[in-house]
């Protein structure tokens, strides 16, 4: 199934603000919010859809990616979501929406306890080299990186944990102020552990707490046909991994075109230089040229001048939002020969002196350049 537009999704337009995405999806995350539909699947859902939608967007990077190359363009799993987060990875990096921690129990009554703060952990960024014939099929890149992932010896707790004696583990603190308004409550992260409810009493010796090992780990990664040079792919999940049992950062793939021998592009279209005889420019000829997929025979007219342009459609690169096939154009050019013998040079005066050799000659010529032809051959 095809995911929806995320402007549609938070029912915004294309030059909607900060402040006017953060507010649709407030309005949305509470229409859709767990709590309030109990056992509701489609709410859960579109409560994700609008988390992943707004993950996106409220991100300049993607946001630019998304604008530019739709959903294809963010790589594996759209937003970053990708069906891997929990709802709980939700709450925690969309809590300051809501202005606080646990945004959610003011709403629906304190039903869930989301207080705790997760750590999630940074993007990793790869560049990628790909030659034209990999982004014409698109592939799957096996790729070798180091990176923070959740210690074995402690299970990426740090150490012994014990239950934090100022917020007892809820990971907030409450405080309230009188006011002329009357008493005011505000919830903040707890301030001794940090949000997480919890506190390390003797440090792991692997990790010296950090719940995190570096390691190196292979990771596949698919990559679309028609990426361009530049662009950037998000793979959910694949970074490092967050601090004392937190959530995993993202892997970024930075695309790099390798120099192909023969073919340049400009977009989708390829170009390829054709150097000819001036013999064959005149009398005609065949060629073969190179393709991404082997090579194709093309026929060069009769009086074909130099710097004609021949199309051979849908040879180019895919489009990465599947909207068909650029063309390889062909660049005729006519060699003209550098150095020449008397004999040579005695022909081409010959020829030169002639009428039919002149700019636009008439249609009695073709037996002087059978002679060049062999002549030069």
């Amino acid at each position: 199934m095809s995911k929806r537009d995320f402007y549609d999704v938070l029912g915004v337009s294309k030059n909607a603000s900060e402040t006017e995405l953060k507010k649709a999806y407030r309005k949305m995350a509470i229409k859709f919010h767990p709590d309030k539909n109990e056992g509701d699947k489609q709410a859960e859902e579109k409560f994700k859809e609008a988390a992943e939608a707004y993950e996106v967007l409220s991100n300049a990077e993607k946001k630019s990616r998304y604008d530019q190359f739709g959903h294809s363009g963010l790589g594996g799993g759209a937003g970053g979501f990708g069906g891997g987060m929990s709802m709980d990875d939700i709450f925690s990096q969309f809590g300051d929406v809501f202005g606080g921690n646990n945004p959610f129990e003011s709403f629906f009554g304190g039903g869930r306890s989301r207080g705790r703060r997760v750590n999630r952990g940074s993007n990793l960024r790869i560049k990628v080299s790909l030659s034209l014939e990999e982004i014409s099929s698109g592939i799957e890149k096996t790729i070798r990186v180091n990176k923070l992932v959740a210690c074995n010896d402690c299970s990426g707790a740090g150490g012994s944990l014990n239950t934090c004696s100022m917020c007892n583990g809820s990971g907030q603190v409450t405080r309230v102020a009188n006011t002329i308004l009357g008493s005011m409550q505000t919830t903040s992260a707890c301030p001794s552990c940090g949000g997480q409810g919890q506190t390390v009493l003797d440090k792991c010796n692997s990790c010296t707490g950090d719940g995190v090992i570096k390691t190196p780990e292979t990771i596949t990664v698919d990559i679309p046909a028609g990426v361009e040079e530049g662009m950037q792919l998000s793979v959910s999940g694949k970074g490092n991994m967050g601090a004392r049992g937190g959530i995993p950062g993202d892997l970024i793939v930075v695309v790099e075109e390798e120099p192909h021998d023969n073919l340049k592009r400009d977009g989708n279209n390829l170009y390829y230089d054709l150097y000819i005889h001036f013999s064959d420019a005149a009398l005609g000829s065949t060629a073969e040229i190179p393709t991404l997929g082997g090579k194709a025979k093309i026929k060069v007219e009769e009086g074909t001048q130099s710097g004609k342009l021949l199309r051979l459609r849908e040879k180019g690169l895919p489009s990465i939002n599947g909207y068909g096939k650029g063309d390889l154009l062909v660049n005729i050019n006519v060699w003209t020969p550098q150095k020449l013998s008397k004999e040579e040079k005695k022909t081409l005066q010959e020829l030169k002196s002639s009428d039919n050799f002149q700019p636009n000659p008439g249609k009695n010529q073709r037996g002087f350049f059978e002679k060049m032809n062999q002549l030069f051959k």
